[in-house]
């Protein structure tokens, strides 16, 4: 059965745990076709319906897919791999506008503040039992989420945003909850939701962010949770507006039992202003990350929310890593203290970049989208094929199959280092890469 790897069990949860420990271990590999339930149920010499759950299970956990009378299958990309393996190989001399990383140009300068936090430490270490929140850092954060109209809720400090992310959901959810995310959408969180035994339900996105009627269709379907990017959405640079805004709140405040989770993504780097959702439903996170405005190695980020919720982050916080290390709080406090970031002079650069490359392909017939952040998503007819052209006009993109669910294919184009004089040749590649394949006459 199956190769040489005979699945095992008499009930659904020895059965699933068999099939996912073979898909663990490359016994079954990744497409690889399962027994239909009742030739399945025959030879284990159990009812079809412990096999039907069974399977139902490893559906629910991202293992398995299945396609109606084609059977279940292995899924291509088990939740246990990521989508950042679906990237390109950057050969030497091509343009790498795939990474998704901030300008190293624009990060400001860490020593001085790491050595202020290293000083204090060394006149007062750091012990077991000390609180896990720096005071200034809670004091300055509070301060920032009170001005943009965020609820009033306790603080902790995580490990950056994902961290808050897989958190907040093992905080409220149980296998075979569904979630509502965003497609497209942050890939890591699309490969999150199935890898923590979760379903997930996509929601459309435009310029504004979340599109209301499919998350009320969601909301309505089952979904107990929804992940919200706010501003600078990775992929498509979306930023939820006021009307918007107004819209998504009304729809939540139809389901108040959803756990609702916003990710202000543009945080320190956009110039849009924010709009919360928080505070029509029972349970809420809200979390800002350091990373994309101080450099991604910063591991650290903000997390608000109801009683509850951070409750339960912080609980679960104590038993595993206890806390995100104080000296890097106290060098983020610094930071943020001394000014060495001009937010304003970033958000800018960026901007000025996105809309360099939005109206060059306008001006040829390309529709692209990127309202804040670092990121221009460009929908394309062949994903594979316009990829693959880019690249051999010297671009590298990044293939919008890491951040999609059901959504039309797309590339992700970032462009963070994008110079001026870049915006027009690569315009030109991108028009001649979405076009249609050149003829050829063979003699």
């Amino acid at each position: 059965m199956l190769g040489e790897y005979p699945i095992q069990g008499r009930r659904a949860a020895e059965i699933s745990a068999s099939i996912e420990r073979a898909v663990g271990t490359g016994a079954l590999e990744p497409g690889q076709l399962l027994p239909p339930m009742r030739e399945l149920a025959a030879t284990l010499g159990v009812n079809p319906n412990t096999v039907a759950a069974a399977y139902r299970t490893l559906r629910e956990r991202g293992v398995i897919e299945t396609d109606g009378r084609r059977g279940s299958r292995v899924r291509p990309k088990p939740a246990t791999t990521g989508r950042e393996k679906v990237r390109l190989d950057v050969p030497p001399g091509v343009r790498d506008l795939a990474d998704g990383n901030p300008d190293p140009a624009l990060l400001p300068p860490l020593s001085g503040a790491f050595a202020a936090a290293a000083a204090q430490q060394d006149r007062a270490p750091v012990l077991y039992g000390a609180e896990p929140v720096e005071p200034e850092l809670a004091r300055i954060a509070r301060a920032e989420f009170n001005a943009d109209g965020v609820p009033p809720g306790p603080l902790t400090v995580v490990s950056g945003a994902l961290d808050a992310v897989e958190r907040v959901l093992a905080a409220h959810l149980k296998p075979g909850d569904a979630v509502a995310v965003e497609d497209p959408g942050w890939g890591r969180t699309l490969d999150l939701v199935p890898a923590l035994g979760l379903r997930t339900v996509p929601v459309g996105v435009d310029d504004e962010g979340p599109l209301p009627a499919d998350l009320r269709r969601a909301l309505e379907g089952g979904a107990r949770a929804v992940v919200v990017t706010d501003r600078a959405q990775n992929p498509t640079g979306a930023c939820v507006g006021a009307a918007r805004a107004r819209e998504l709140r009304a729809v939540l405040a139809e389901h108040p039992r959803t756990v609702l989770i916003e990710d202000d993504h543009g945080h320190g780097i956009v110039d849009l202003p924010f709009h919360p959702l928080a505070g029509v439903t029972r349970h809420w996170a809200l979390v800002r990350s350091v990373a994309k405005a101080y450099g991604p190695d910063l591991r650290l980020a903000l997390l608000t929310g109801d009683d509850v919720t951070v409750d339960r982050v912080r609980g679960r916080h104590r038993l595993g890593p206890g806390w995100v290390s104080l000296l890097l709080q106290r060098a983020v406090v610094r930071l943020w203290s001394d000014g060495v970031l001009d937010g304003a002079a970033v958000a800018a650069a960026y901007r000025d970049r996105r809309e360099a490359l939005i109206t060059a392909l306008a001006a040829r017939g390309v529709t692209a989208h990127g309202r804040s952040g670092m990121s221009v998503w460009v929908p394309v007819p062949d994903e594979t094929a316009a990829v693959a052209r880019l690249l051999h006009a010297g671009w590298a993109v990044a293939p919008g199959a890491r951040f999609r669910l059901s959504s039309p294919p797309a590339v992700r184009i970032t462009v963070s280092t994008l110079t001026e004089a870049e915006a027009a040749p690569l315009a030109d590649a991108v028009a001649s890469a979405v076009g249609p394949a050149p003829t050829r006459s063979y003699v």
